[in-house]
């Protein structure tokens, strides 16, 4: 479990912090509302996945000494997931957000579509096609 975290949180701290800094930029001014619309859901998503995704960590030391061991990771996994989701739409729409500002609308939508393909393909289905396999 925290050999994921390891990989999950810091790409969600670093889109968070991107995004953080992108409406001082002086240029953000000038998008169109749409952008900002779709800068603020990714905004949310790639906090929301970021407070999911150190969840755990903070609950595992609140929770002293931690008695049903079990039931602690059960409950963490499932923050886990939830914030991969969270990041899976962050990813999606952030490559919306910056393809569409750089190529125009119709890349931003295609380059976002593919990346939201890669994903569910890479994350949700693999992993379940392995684990039906039973190769893991």
């Amino acid at each position: 479990m925290l050999s994921e975290q390891r990989i999950l949180l810091p790409g969600a701290q670093m889109l968070t912090a991107f995004l953080i800094i992108l409406p001082f930029n002086g240029g953000f001014q000038r998008i169109v509302h749409s952008e900002k619309l779709v800068f603020l859901a990714t905004f949310i998503c790639a906090l929301t996945s970021l407070l999911l995704l150190s969840a755990p960590a903070i609950q595992h030391r609140l929770i002293r000494p931690l008695v049903d061991r079990a039931a602690f990771k059960h409950l963490a996994s499932k923050f886990i997931v939830a914030g991969a989701v969270a990041l899976a739409f962050a990813f999606t729409l952030a490559t919306n957000l910056v393809i569409s500002e750089v190529f125009g609308t119709l890349a931003g939508g295609l380059a976002s579509g593919l990346i939201a393909l890669l994903i569910v393909v890479l994350w949700w289905l693999l992993p379940m096609h392995l684990q039906r396999a039973s190769r893991f």
